[in-house]
């Protein structure tokens, strides 16, 4: 019962034909805590275990010991000290592999736990990792792991010129997909002549709900989580993600420096809470279904208004009131802006500062993939109909353009 989903890393090493088509090559494996066995090995100590010749590793931001804190907190490259393998790091001096890093293996094991957000930096790591293996005649398999945020799509699509280290390619906010899945629609996307190859799960089922064993709306119940960057602590985070990352791009907290970050539409010590949730209501009340949203407080130890009183909102996105389908986080949130916007017309909201080395735009719109959102917020006049309705357009778009890419 506690294994009746096995991720990749687990299928790979249960399967002698798989490590056999490995043999003696050399293998580079990309990864961060998340990536460990359904007995919590690492899988660096369960591939070289298994005899499988390891020649180097990669860490994606936040390090492969995800140790970094925060966006733009570099990791360094270093020796392993156990194994004596160099581990390369892909958030440090370079975001894509160099050539001297690709050289250092025949295939590349990509085995990060994502969140199914188009920011999640993972999966533009993914594309950088394809595109350089396509250059260099390298063989990338991914090891594929849950979308925890399920199947459910939302949001607008990023524009064409937008792009960034958290916005690869033109997909919506909340993708849907597994990375292995991502990984074909990068391929046909971009045309990729590249060797490339899904060791796919067994038993995930994404739209079972939490009565099955096999998946809590996408995240298993019968696996532990295990933060794959240090603010992604919890199941609930992972679902609320695709709205609350926005929250990176304004003077709002996002709850760092506590310990529930990004569980939070907001949190500030010059807004009023209530009167906040009782506008969400007013002005769109089916953006606030499928979730229980709570007034709190909490002072923050570091980042923003570090050391004040805040006032804030909480996101459940779980137990018996959670919906999996109705719940919106995307929209949730764009309306906990335009609820402050109401209240507060000018409060400044929009953060003007550096966001993954985006010197020029505004943090909101390297997040968003654009300034619609922002500029929907920001416009007295703009109702709900006119976000939904572009956002709607684009969700289904982007549904039919990955539908024959779905594994599951």
């Amino acid at each position: 019962m506690a294994n009746s989903v096995q991720f990749g890393i687990d299928r790979l090493l249960a399967s002698p034909d798989l490590i056999a088509q490995l043999g003696d090559r050399r293998v580079a494996l990309v990864a961060h805590p998340a990536s460990v066995t359904a007995d919590l090995t690492h899988s660096l100590d369960a591939l070289i275990t298994a005899g499988v010749n390891v020649s180097s590793a990669f860490g994606p931001q936040h390090g492969l010991k995800g140790d970094k804190q925060d966006n733009m907190v570099e990791t360094a490259d270093e020796m392993d000290a156990q194994y004596g393998i160099p581990i390369f790091s892909l958030y440090g001096e370079v975001r894509r592999p160099t050539g001297q890093m690709m050289s250092s293996a025949d295939v590349f094991l990509f085995d990060l736990q994502d969140l199914g957000c188009r920011i999640y930096t993972f999966v533009t790591t993914l594309l950088y990792l394809l595109e350089e293996a396509e250059k260099h005649g390298k063989e990338v398999w991914v090891l594929d792991r849950p979308n925890p945020a399920g199947r459910p799509v939302e949001g607008t699509l990023l524009v064409p010129g937008q792009e960034s280290f958290v916005g690869a390619a033109p997909m919506p906010m909340r993708h849907g997909l597994t990375l292995g899945e991502m990984g074909h629609w990068f391929v046909e996307h971009f045309n990729l002549d590249v060797a490339y190859k899904v060791i796919a799960m067994e038993g995930w089922q994404p739209d079972a709900g939490d009565g099955s064993v096999a998946s809590g709306f996408g995240w298993p119940a019968s696996r532990i989580w295990i933060n794959p960057s240090p603010n992604a602590a919890s199941v609930n985070m992972a679902r609320c993600y695709a709205g609350t990352v926005m929250l990176e791009g304004t003077t709002l907290s996002e709850g760092r420096g506590t310990t529930r970050p990004l569980e939070v539409l907001f949190g500030a010590p010059d807004v009023d809470a209530k009167a906040v949730a009782a506008e969400m209501l007013a002005f769109a009340p089916d953006w606030c279904s499928g979730v229980r949203m709570r007034d709190c407080w909490f002072e923050p130890t570091f980042h923003k208004h570090a050391g004040k009183l805040c006032n804030a909102l909480m996101l459940h996105a779980e137990g018996p009131d959670y919906d999996h389908d109705a719940f919106k986080p995307w929209r949730m949130q764009a309306l906990a802006f335009k609820a402050i916007r109401r209240l507060y017309p000018d409060y400044d909201l929009w953060r003007d500062f550096p966001y993954e080395y985006e010197l020029d735009r505004l943090a909101i719109d390297v997040i968003n993939g654009g300034p619609a959102l922002r500029e929907w917020v920001d416009n007295p006049d703009a109702s709900p109909h006119d976000l939904d309705n572009a956002a709607s357009h684009d969700e289904a778009a982007w549904v039919q353009a990955v539908r024959g890419h779905l594994l599951y």
